[in-house]
């Protein structure tokens, strides 16, 4: 008799949706305690994504939530689902992946995509037509700058002229079990 799927590995998107008139301090605080719980579950890895305008999802920036999550786990994996690449210069964003990688002892992991609310990217004085193209110009910056290659570059909405990363992403022993550690980039485009 065949034996069902088992999956062999678990990892959770955390979506934290909060009413606006509560303390968002106290919100954060205990967003992080299903991350402290997941990793000592053995859960592989958790993803926090980044929201501007809603008011119920709480987290602008995924990375200090995340750097928050790492002082507290010790073998989860933290992603970021995900960066909206149209809100961000690629050598910042590469930059505050590299310190979180550092912080979290290379459990960093980098989810990108153009963002997916037009209240977020008028916020950020985007025009929500020009996202896909935007998010389209970034990742292969982003990736070659976390490589720690000089990069020069320009598009419409940003040059790099000949910039590199200061930091290095953190260098870990292979995990076994976990393959090999590698950064990645995707994004879904609907109707396209």
């Amino acid at each position: 008799m065949p034996q069902p799927y088992l999956p062999s590995a678990f990892g959770v998107f955390l979506a934290p949706y909060h009413r606006p008139v509560r303390d968002p301090a106290l919100q954060l605080r205990r967003d992080l305690e299903p991350v402290t719980e997941l990793d000592r579950l053995g859960h592989e890895e958790v993803w926090a994504g980044e929201h501007h305008s809603a008011g119920y999802e709480i987290i602008a920036s995924p990375e200090p939530f995340l750097a928050a999550a790492a002082e507290r786990t010790g073998r989860i994996r933290l992603g970021t689902g995900v960066n909206s690449l149209p809100y961000h210069q690629p050598l910042v964003l590469a930059d505050r992946i590299c310190r979180l990688d550092q912080q979290s002892r290379g459990r960093a992991m980098l989810g990108v995509g153009p963002g997916r609310l037009a209240s977020d990217a008028f916020m950020m004085g985007v025009d929500p037509m020009d996202s896909l193209t935007m998010t389209a110009d970034s990742p292969e910056v982003i990736v070659r700058l976390l490589r720690g290659e000089t990069v020069t570059a320009a598009t419409d909405w940003f040059t790099r002229p000949g910039e590199r990363i200061r930091w290095r992403t953190a260098r870990r022993s292979p995990d076994p079990g976990r393959g090999r550690r590698s950064w990645s980039t995707a994004w879904a485009c609907p109707g396209c």
